[in-house]
């Protein structure tokens, strides 16, 4: 007997138990999306290497570790996207959406990264984001950031949820600002781990995004970028702030995040929450101005966001916060008892998709028992069971028999039935 394959770990299967909890998140997502103007994108999964590595920044943890790499036939480099952002990027230059333009983008789909498994973070994992292009101003920074503060509400997250935010201030200034972090980091240098000593010389900055607890007294010491603002970025950020403030959306100041992707600049800010243990960033963004230039684009203002599916889902399952409505697969299950009510029942079923189009009916095949139907019946989940059998037949009707409920079955004459399925399903 041959072995058995399985998945590959860290890419896990979506089993039909769990499909209707993503479909209500993705429901909500494509809602809120539509009622601010932002239009969809849909990007390869596989795209050049070289546009992570000169996007995310080749002294990354994303890009040394953690990328899915290798070489197709005709010997080209190509990786499996680790995020969004770079190819939406891509996609906006290569197709002329940016020229002398504002867009507002979003998209959804699996993203890939070979980092260790754990709950809620898989090596296929999927992603919504938001990009937008062509503005500068403070205001759209606060668009996106309310837009995710919506999201919340909708969800009935907001109060499990806290945002935090900062300021990189402008390439010049963090450059001036990086001489200083790494003098401080030279006289503390036997204080530093094997990863921030490399940092040292390439990327100073990530070091103060370092979670190993042996450094944090170190950190907490670091001069302060946020003290070495240049003047438009610190206007920039207290006019940001300012309509937060007039919003109602708090927040905290935390001068140690910098996010983990080179291209970031000005404001950044994640969402946390403890509502799954210990604190964990479920949406995380920022500016990045420097970007489209950096991929060979004329400079373009740009500011989005990501959020993490798996974490999210998880989460309105820890917190029960999924309605029983979107959970229910189907209303109704058609239960034709002998050959005759099996012919007659698959043309009942068309019928009445027909005329109740949003109606999720399923009609039982295969066979068995009266008992073994309705078991199967009241496994399928449906609220309703439609019983046709030959006295049904003979009597142009159906039994209704209420699943759920304990309400007498009755019968319904077929010129009636439609209505009586409208009206008894708008009850719920």
């Amino acid at each position: 007997m041959s072995k058995k394959i399985q998945a590959i770990r860290g890419m896990n299967d979506l089993l039909p138990a769990q499909a209707p909890l993503w479909q209500y998140f993705e429901q909500q997502i494509r809602s809120l999306m539509g009622r601010y103007g932002y239009d969809e994108m849909r990007t390869p999964i596989l795209e050049q290497t070289a546009l992570f590595k000169r996007s995310i920044g080749e002294v990354t943890d994303i890009v040394e570790k953690e990328m899915y790499t290798f070489e197709d036939r005709n010997g080209d480099s190509l990786t499996l996207r680790p995020e969004g952002t770079a190819s939406c990027v891509r996609a906006a230059m290569e197709n002329g959406l940016l020229h002398n333009q504002t867009q507002r983008l979003w998209y959804q789909g699996p993203m890939f990264r070979h980092e260790r498994p754990q709950k809620g973070r898989y090596r296929q994992f999927h992603q919504v984001g938001v990009e937008t292009f062509g503005l500068e101003g403070p205001d759209i920074d606060a668009e996106v950031i309310l837009l995710s503060a919506r999201l919340w509400k909708q969800l009935g997250l907001f109060d499990q949820v806290t945002l935090e935010l900062n300021t990189l201030g402008s390439p010049e200034a963090r450059a001036a600002y990086r001489e200083t972090l790494v003098s401080y980091f030279e006289q503390h240098y036997e204080m530093l781990d094997e990863d921030s000593r490399r940092r040292l010389s390439t990327n100073p900055l990530r070091i103060l995004d370092s979670k190993n607890p042996a450094m944090a007294e170190l950190l907490a010491e670091a001069p302060r970028l946020m003290d070495h603002l240049d003047a438009e970025s610190q206007t920039h950020f207290e006019r940001l702030t300012a309509i937060l403030d007039a919003a109602g959306i708090a927040y905290v100041i935390n001068p140690r995040l910098v996010r983990g992707l080179d291209y970031y600049s000005r404001t950044v800010f994640e969402w946390t929450t403890e509502a799954l243990g210990s604190q964990g960033t479920i949406c995380a963004g920022g500016r990045y101005d420097g970007l489209v230039e950096q991929l060979g684009g004329k400079p373009v203002p740009a500011v989005g966001f990501a959020m993490g599916v798996e974490r999210l889902v998880l989460l309105l399952e820890t917190l029960d916060l999924v309605p029983d409505a979107a959970l229910d697969t189907l209303d109704v299950y058609l239960l034709p008892m002998g050959e005759d009510a099996e012919a007659a029942a698959l043309g009942m079923a068309e019928r009445l998709r027909d005329e109740l189009p949003g109606l999720r009916l399923q009609l039982h095949c295969g066979g068995g028992g009266f008992k073994s139907r309705i078991r199967k019946a009241d496994k399928s989940g449906a609220r309703l069971a439609l019983l046709l059998g030959d006295e049904e037949l003979a009597s142009q009707s159906v039994t209704l028999k209420f699943l759920r409920e304990e309400r007498e079955q009755r019968r319904i004459e077929h010129s009636e039935l439609a209505a009586t399925l409208d009206e008894l399903l708008s009850e719920a």
